[in-house]
């Protein structure tokens, strides 16, 4: 099984390019199946939550062409089946956006519940609470999703949560819909604006992305469009805590620093010096960070997908920080990785009550989901000796060359995939 060894304790250094958004890529690629027209989206970042999803997409009988690395094309005129397979939705939680594409183009859709990273529960009853609404007749049976419908029609919905998910996947059913919907209480973020101006390259009628009520007028067709998926501020913020936490000083380039405003917030309150330029912002960290108090919240708050990254860096920081996730209940799983390492955190209920040390040491740890297991890559290169991190394959879903991105900022890590291969990184290093 690969995983990554390191040898911390060097500061993080230069320029890095952040991808392309994966969560808006994986909504943006799945809504180019809804066109019988060809579709060309690029800056797509190459990791194994898209290519699962390119495979699931061509297996229904898209034609889907690879480009170039981050370049696809696909066409949705020979789609055979609404039916997905369960192999591929195992592996992604995003499958379930194929449920809004296939059930708003041909009106039918068969999809298994999905998978993703366990952080916590993250209920479908919204998506087919939207779906109804919009008078699909939707059933579960034996794990599998079955939504179908004569005609579509618009309706007024209120979401009880903020879900990013239901949300756009409720957008893409509506968009070709009879009459107008009105989405209440919709997601913010960055990936639902992305979709939302994608759909309307290909001809929707949407407005209010970005705001807490979305209308759509749905048409009866989509056509072709080329599209530039959104910078990843998720990738950025980890590559922004990651100077935090070794004490470096990084450039990170290809970014809206608009999105990135809760992060660089936080980093200017525990000591961090922040530039921001046109499309690039840049971290330094040139003394011991302070303590905060953070609280994770829909956008644009704190986001949980950056809670574990900022309590890493907190663990080295002067006096004691409280993290609050208030998103999902089973965000803290790296803690007993970062207490092997010698981090001082004690959990109770939803808050870590962090007391920050002067350094953490290597030691053998595991991922135990996608962005936890970033956050423990960054303790790697924070902690003095050598880290070897297990079960990285959650990290491969959502980072594209993360440790050659590294190296080129100075760190000593390296995908491995067995022990001979740690004994010659800790001999070669040492």
């Amino acid at each position: 099984m690969d995983k990554y060894v390191i040898r911390g304790g060097n500061p993080l250094v230069g320029e890095v390019e952040i991808g392309g958004a994966k969560n808006a890529a994986l909504a943006i690629l799945t809504a180019a199946i809804m066109t019988d027209e060809t579709v060309v989206v690029d800056n797509i970042p190459d990791v194994s939550d898209i290519n699962v999803l390119l495979e699931a997409i061509s297996v229904i009988g898209a034609t889907v062409d690879r480009v170039d690395r981050h370049t696809v094309r696909i066409n949705g005129s020979t789609i055979g089946s609404v039916s997905v397979d369960y192999e591929f939705i195992k592996k992604i939680r995003a499958s379930y956006y194929l449920l809004g594409a296939l059930l708003g183009k041909y009106k039918r859709a068969e999809v298994p519940l999905p998978g993703g990273c366990n952080i916590g529960s993250r209920p479908i009853d919204l998506h087919l609470k939207g779906f109804r609404a919009l008078g699909a007749t939707v059933t579960i049976r034996n794990g599998v999703i079955y939504a179908s419908a004569d005609d579509l029609h618009g309706a007024h919905i209120f979401l009880d949560t903020v879900s990013v998910g239901a949300t756009i996947n409720i957008m893409m059913a509506a968009a070709m819909a009879q009459g107008k919907t009105v989405i209440e209480n919709a997601a913010r973020e960055p990936h639902v604006v992305d979709a939302a101006n994608f759909l309307n390259s290909m001809g929707a009628n949407i407005k209010g992305a970005g705001t807490d009520v979305i209308r759509v007028r749905g048409v009866e067709s989509l056509h072709r469009t080329s599209y530039t998926v959104v910078p990843d501020m998720i990738e950025a913020g980890t590559f922004m805590f990651a100077a935090a936490a070794t004490r470096g000083d990084i450039l990170m380039k290809n970014v809206i620093p608009k999105h990135l405003e809760a992060m660089t917030a936080k980093l200017v309150e525990i000591g961090c010096q922040v530039e921001e330029f046109d499309d690039a912002v840049r971290i330094s960290a040139k003394s011991r960070l302070g303590k905060t108090h953070v609280k994770t919240l829909p956008y644009p708050g704190f986001p949980t997908d950056m809670q574990p990254q900022i309590g890493v860096a907190l663990c080295l920081a002067r006096g004691t920080s409280i993290v609050t996730e208030s998103i999902f209940e089973n965000r803290f799983k790296y803690v007993d990785e970062l207490a092997r390492m010698g981090a001082t955190i004690k959990v109770e209920g939803n808050t870590a009550i962090i007391d920050g040390t002067e350094t953490l040491t290597g030691a053998r740890i595991s991922a135990p989901d996608l962005r936890a297991g970033a956050a423990l890559v960054i303790a790697g290169l924070a902690a003095e000796g050598v880290t070897v991190i297990d079960d990285i394959v959650y990290i491969l879903r959502g980072y594209e060359d993360f440790d050659k991105k590294l190296r080129d900022l100075g760190a000593e890590i390296e995908l491995v995939s067995d022990e001979r291969e740690v004994q010659k990184f800790r001999l070669r290093t040492g």
